[in-house]
């Protein structure tokens, strides 16, 4: 009998892009049967949340240091602001008479396949209640009440001014596009999602805590996902359920079986809308989701260690406006870089760290390290290097990798290694589908994880890889932004040429995602609305 790992790795075995051959996908668009990116609960009441009026003032910084930040109270108004700056929408694009809207978290084919619950113990102004976060009108739609006893219950389970949030992907909405592949998509947007989420409760003076120790089937309870029926294509699959309390108190690292056998007695409302009108089954995206379903455990335990940021140049802009401006660039100026002590600003932010946003959230211990293409930054030689986020990665991957490989150390401060000298545009280019974007800026990015023996040993860790490879897509939009440049997530690349690349012979390490920065060449021919003028002033307060 097949074991869950060895279903994962066929899986991942064969959406791999090769030279030859690109993982199975239907091959063209059926525009007809697009879906919906809005998923609505109809028949659910409708909690309005307030829009913004003004921002946080807090600086860049605040994003990774919550120490600077006042506490904000839990409230609707805060929730509110908590979801408009991680998973509300950040402008509408126009291109003659066609309209779409960009959200705050990326999305790959801007597909949106991640969706977002609150489950809230009830202040003064919102209900208690398990809530589904709509945000085309920025609303809460209430799936289940909460009895007082549950509310008293989650409360002392929680601390003082917590409540959960649940993440939740929708298959269908990659696969229309990307085929079999999509699942890979689907949790990197998870990750993005999370670290969304992450940076958006710093700036209230919170923190994002996940509940690693819970199996999928109680989020699927708390969810009440198991009592929803659901449209064809349209079921969402858990992804898992985060603790958001205040910065300096402790957060718990799940939630009893008695509170989740109480949450699987409510009563649900609302029922899922339909996303196309006609679907595609693809099995083997079914199959490697049950494949990394997660079981009850006591918890994965992620020590991170104390380490102090670089002292960088500052940001222009505020945190805020960061999140605001994020957008994915669709071509570079060629020739156009930026200086050694920014990008290196940058590259800092992206490893993990005690007590900072994002990889603080405990999703699991990091397993990702960055191979790095490095075309125009000023004060370093163009070349290939790698920057090491995991505790023994320099050592697991000297062990694996090709022996002509320097590892130079660069700087006594970032651990980063420069493998080889050169022009690697035209490399970069061609590994990433032979995407100009790779070629023309500041630089490419792999994300190398520990692969096989991760997901040998726990097959639902391979969903926490990609978070993971997600969250890390996350920081370097924010830092390019912050920077003045741009960044683009790449989920196309020939997989196994990037292995070969370093010398890797097996499945031990594998790149799980690309990304790309630099400076940005601005189609003159889109327009742009703000995010949330359809509601013409009707939400604002």
């Amino acid at each position: 009998m097949e074991t869950a790992a060895q279903t994962i790795f066929q899986y991942h075995e064969a959406t791999k892009h090769h030279f030859r051959r690109y993982a199975r996908s239907a091959g063209f668009l059926d525009w007809r049967n697009q879906p919906d990116p809005f998923r609505v609960y109809a028949g659910a009441s409708r909690c309005r949340l307030p829009l913004l009026s003004k921002d946080p003032p807090s600086a860049h910084r605040a994003l990774y240091q919550r120490s600077e930040t006042p506490i904000r109270t839990a409230s609707a108004a805060a929730v509110g602001a908590f979801f408009e700056l991680s998973m509300g929408l950040s402008a509408w694009k126009t291109a003659g008479e066609n309209r779409w809207s960009l959200r705050m978290n990326p999305s790959s084919g801007n597909l949106h396949p991640t969706e977002a619950h609150l489950i809230w113990p009830g202040t003064d102004d919102l209900p208690p209640g398990v809530f589904h976060y709509h945000p085309f009108y920025h609303v809460l739609e209430q799936r289940m009440a909460l009895p007082e006893a549950l509310q008293g219950a989650l409360r002392a389970a929680l601390g003082e001014g917590a409540f959960l949030i649940g993440l939740t992907s929708i298959f269908w909405r990659e696969s229309w596009k990307y085929g079999e592949r999509a699942f890979r998509y689907c949790l990197l947007d998870a990750g993005h999602a999370l670290a969304a989420m992450s940076f958006s409760a710093a700036l209230l003076g919170w923190r994002v805590t996940a509940l690693n120790g819970l199996s999928d089937a109680s989020v699927e309870a708390v969810l009440g996902f198991d009592r929803t029926v659901w449209p064809e294509g349209g079921e969402e699959a858990p992804e898992l359920l985060c603790a958001v309390h205040p910065a300096d108190a402790a957060a718990p690292r799940g939630l009893d079986p008695e509170m989740i056998a109480a949450f699987a007695e409510l009563p649900v409302a609302g029922d899922p809308n339909p996303l196309s009108g006609r679907t595609v089954d693809w099995e083997i995206i079914d199959a490697a989701a049950k494949a990394t379903r997660r079981p009850e455990t006591d918890g994965i335990a992620a020590p991170l260690p104390d380490r102090p940021f670089l002292d960088a140049p500052p940001s222009a802009f505020s945190a805020a406006a960061v999140i605001r401006k994020r957008r994915s660039a669709t071509a570079y100026r060629a020739g156009a870089g930026i200086a050694r002590e920014v990008f290196f600003g940058i590259l800092d932010k992206t490893l993990p760290r005690r007590g900072a946003a994002p990889f603080d959230l405990g999703a699991a211990p990091p397993s990702v390290d960055l191979l790095l293409f490095v075309h125009q930054v000023q004060g370093l030689s163009p070349g290939l290097y790698y920057l090491v986020r995991t505790v023994d990665g320099l050592t697991r991957m000297k062990g694996l990798a090709a022996g002509d490989l320097r590892w130079s150390s660069v700087d006594e401060q970032l651990p980063l290694f420069l493998l080889k000298t050169g022009d690697f545009r035209n490399t970069a280019q061609t590994l990433s589908c032979h995407q100009d974007i790779a070629g023309d800026g500041v630089c490419a990015v792999g994300m190398i994880a520990n692969f096989e023996p991760v997901v040998a040993s726990d097959p639902s860790r391979y969903r926490r890889l990609f978070w993971e490879s997600g969250m890390i897509g996350q920081v370097l939009y924010l830092e390019a932004e912050a920077a003045g440049i741009r960044g683009t997530g790449i989920g196309c690349y020939f997989d196994d040429p990037v292995h070969a690349l370093l010398g890797l012979a097996d499945d031990h390490c594998q790149s799980l995602y690309h990304f790309t920065m630099g400076v940005p060449v601005e189609d003159r021919r889109l327009g742009t609305l703000p995010p949330y003028g359809h509601l013409a002033g009707d939400l604002q307060g």
